[in-house]
């Protein structure tokens, strides 16, 4: 089951899955509702695996910020999977299987200037997916956070072209997140993004960590 905005991206997706039922729909899961209009797709289907990619992440200085690119930020990146989660959970955990997948960041281990917000969500999302790992243990349900660096997506390209160390391409993210699950709450991908966190995290003092990133992330472009 495939959700997104755009129902063009969607059956381009499910035009690659040959061989088993996908179910698309156009779902903005920014809006109110999310559970309401969700809940009806998932009768009668069991969901085994939930994998919440969903990001809004408005670039630029916070007082430069709407509040409506920051409030879009916290509804997808922080209520929208909370509001999944309550429906998919239940399910797995009476069936004693079932992985959640939530997409968190490099970016949730310190602030990030010019994504704060965006920043901010991610740590949400890491703290979320180790608590209910805690919680869920011994019940068959698996949750890992993914805590990725830059993926070479469309829109990251879009907004840096001119690239960042530790790149990856999507494919990579996934072989490695989908290996990790069962291993532990959380996961980096890629070699040089687990040097760097462990430099930002335990090498440099916090406030070192918080002006390197604000390097990088001053390169971004709206």
């Amino acid at each position: 089951m495939l959700l997104a905005r755009r129902q063009a991206a969607l059956d381009a997706v499910a035009g690659q899955l040959k061989g088993r039922e996908v179910v698309t729909a156009a779902v903005d899961l920014g809006a109110d509702g999310v559970a309401a209009k969700v809940a009806p797709l998932l009768e009668g289907r069991e969901v085994d695996v939930l994998v919440y990619n969903a990001a809004a992440a408005p670039v630029g200085p916070f007082l430069k910020m709407t509040p409506e690119q920051t409030r879009a930020s916290l509804d997808v990146n922080c209520r929208a999977p909370v509001e999944l989660l309550h429906l998919v959970l239940p399910g797995m955990v009476a069936r004693g299987r079932g992985a959640v997948v939530l997409m968190s960041s490099l970016s949730a281990y310190q602030g990030v200037a010019n994504t704060a917000v965006y920043g901010a969500t991610k740590a949400f999302n890491l703290n979320l997916a180790e608590a209910l790992w805690a919680e869920l243990r011994g019940t068959g349900v698996e949750v890992l956070a993914c805590c990725s660096g830059a993926i070479r997506t469309k829109s990251y390209l879009e907004s840096m072209p001119g690239g960042a160390p530790g790149e990856l391409e999507p494919a990579q993210v996934v072989r490695e997140a989908l290996d990790a699950i069962g291993k532990g709450p959380a996961m980096i991908p890629g070699r040089f993004n687990r040097f760097a966190a462990f430099m930002l995290r335990r090498l440099m003092p916090r406030r070192a960590a918080i002006l390197t990133m604000a390097s990088q992330t001053k390169k971004l472009h709206a």
